[in-house]
């Protein structure tokens, strides 16, 4: 008996350090996964060394952490309101834009271009940008790269011009824009990705 508890034991211990994974389903997206996960996109990104935000169904995305035994339970922490300006009000924001097809010159629901993302996502803030990169570029103050914050516009050179292309820096190195490659609006690695790196212009903070 004093065995059989033992084994039962080791093996409720081996189940408790199983790493935690989702599977994706029929009309997930990487945000709503987040949102019920309770891991940020991001991170999730990380964990699975995801390039872009496109997932599959079936998929395994792997979670983080471990997964939990069925008996174990612990008193919830209690989380801090985030301020209304904060990270998560901004990916709030920029997720209600986030798989609109790319369009040159888009501003609706139709499409979407790198500007056009932008201006959508800080009216939904109360805050009206230039129609344009350039335009964009003349805004708000400008950011330092090591002081980088969610909501910062971020800018690139893709067109031998400064500011030809814009994006939203999400924090944790993360950007959300439109783009044209991947033909849609998504997050993606900023710093991380050699091609927007060696384009980086600077950045604008409209946001207080």
């Amino acid at each position: 008996m004093k065995v059989f508890r033992a084994l039962l034991t080791l093996a409720a211990l081996c189940g408790s350090a199983t790493a935690a994974t989702y599977t994706v389903k029929p009309g997930d997206t990487l945000y709503s996964i987040a949102k019920a996960t309770g891991v940020e996109a991001g991170t999730l990104m990380k964990l699975n060394r995801l390039s872009s935000s496109t997932i599959q169904v079936g998929q395994k995305l792997s979670t983080g952490g471990s997964a939990q035994p069925a008996a174990a339970s612990r008193p919830a922490a209690p989380v801090a309101a985030a301020p209304a300006r904060g990270s998560a009000f901004v990916r709030s924001a920029a997720t209600r834009f986030l798989g609109i097809r790319y369009v040159l010159g888009g501003t609706g629901g139709g499409g979407l271009d790198c500007s056009g993302f932008t201006m959508n996502v800080f009216r939904q803030m109360g805050i009206s940008l230039p129609r344009t990169a350039a335009a964009q570029w003349s805004a708000g103050s400008a950011v330092s790269r090591r002081d980088l914050r969610a909501g910062d516009l971020v800018f690139f050179n893709t067109m031998g011009r400064v500011a030809s292309h814009v994006g939203i820096y999400m924090g944790d190195g993360m950007m959300a824009n439109a783009n044209s490659y991947y033909g849609r609006t998504i997050i993606e690695p900023l710093f991380g990705n050699a091609y927007w790196s060696s384009r980086y212009n600077g950045a604008r903070r409209v946001l207080n």
